[in-house]
């Protein structure tokens, strides 16, 4: 287990509880099968829950974070047939079934923390997958990428396998992939070794490593936390969205779009994806903390 905590900014105890009271949340997500593919083996998430009830949030939003969490998520599945499509849904469908179980046992004060909620939730999602694929013919090999974001006061927990990504755009400026992807290539793009654009020319880049089900035996997610501030903002995407994007054109893009710009933040990242690539399925969650 890969575990990556990064502290917020301190507050004093009246700022901490102000933030807390007057938070707000801003949303919006899209997915598009992309110019070339029948089928769409993406699927995006936007949940919120507290230890009553979990609600599906529309594609687009604003609310008080207000004692509530949310949980934002994007699957690519992968697999023969209509495999992969099954798999990212079954990804998505298990979180909100299993997450909520797990979010009132910890608001009755047990003892768990947010890396072992997210740790077992990925491995009973795999495991899932891997009954499945070893029960049914037309489910052989199905398995899925997937990254989570659980948002609460202050805090972002997260938790990732494969290819999808996670980034942080915080206030201040730049843009930051906080998610590691679970293939060769992005080791070496983490150890300095090549950089963004021989990362998206290397043969190898799609070479999966770890995913829920398919050949993986034992996960290894990647978790951590993020203390975010007003204003920050964070995207969960595809690597159809990559394709169709440098990183530095993801924050361009979210930062300072066009004037006469009305689309969503989503649906523009996602829509000028499809434009200029559109080889793959293409998915973008983007949410944002208001003051």
């Amino acid at each position: 287990m890969n575990k990556d905590i990064q502290h917020p900014p301190q507050k004093t105890p009246d700022e901490a509880i102000s933030a807390e009271r007057d938070q707000r949340l801003c949303w919006s997500g899209m997915t598009h099968p992309g110019r070339f593919r029948k089928n769409n083996e993406d699927a995006f998430l936007a949940l919120e829950m507290d230890a009553n009830e979990v609600r599906y949030l529309g594609k687009n939003g604003q609310d008080s974070m207000a004692e509530k969490d949310f949980i934002f998520a994007v699957s690519d599945g992968m697999g023969g047939a209509n495999a992969g499509e099954f798999a990212s849904k079954i990804a998505v469908e298990r979180i909100t079934q299993l997450l909520p179980r797990s979010f009132r046992a910890s608001a009755m004060g047990m003892s768990v923390g947010f890396s072992d909620l997210l740790e077992q939730l990925f491995e009973e999602i795999h495991l899932r997958l891997r009954v499945l694929s070893t029960s049914y013919d037309e489910c052989s090999g199905m398995g899925a990428t997937l990254s989570l974001c659980w948002l609460r006061p202050q805090w972002l927990y997260f938790c990732h396998i494969g290819d999808t990504r996670i980034y942080h755009l915080p206030l201040a400026g730049g843009i930051r992939q906080v998610s590691e992807d679970h293939t060769h290539v992005g080791w070496l793009r983490r150890q300095g070794k090549i950089n963004e654009r021989e990362e998206r020319m290397h043969p190898q880049r799609n070479q999966l490593q770890q995913v829920l089900g398919g050949q993986t035996q034992y996960l290894n997610p990647h978790l951590g936390a993020i203390g975010y501030e007003p204003g920050d903002r964070f995207l969960i995407c595809s690597d159809g969205l990559i394709e169709g994007h440098w990183d530095r054109g993801l924050e361009d893009k979210l930062r300072n779009p066009p004037a006469n710009e009305t689309r969503p933040p989503a649906q523009y990242l996602v829509e000028t994806a499809v434009q200029t690539s559109g080889r793959d399925n293409v998915t973008a969650l983007v949410f944002e903390m208001l003051g």
